[in-house]
């Protein structure tokens, strides 16, 4: 008799397939520092990604200057609104 159903071996190759993903995905998320000096371009992206959904320009600044480095360089590298929604 086996010492692991069939059940617990599809299981634990998930479980396994899971975290192989998740720090593939997390290995991922470290982006460029950008410095608080140039808020005014990652401003000016961010206006250009969020289109119309764009909050006003003094709200930006204030939360680009808020923001960390890496935050800012998310900011920077995000093409669409979904990516821009995860860097904050």
């Amino acid at each position: 008799m086996p010492k692991f159903s069939t059940v617990d071996k599809v299981n634990r190759i998930a479980l396994l397939f899971t975290v192989t993903l998740f720090l593939m995905l997390s290995a991922c998320t470290h982006y460029d520092p950008v410095s608080v000096e140039k808020c005014t371009e990652v401003v000016k992206h961010a206006k250009k990604v969020l289109g119309s959904m764009s909050p006003d320009h003094k709200t930006l600044m204030a939360d680009c200057k808020a923001a960390t480095d890496s935050e800012r360089g998310c900011v920077m590298a995000a093409t669409k609104k979904g990516k821009l929604a995860q860097c904050m």
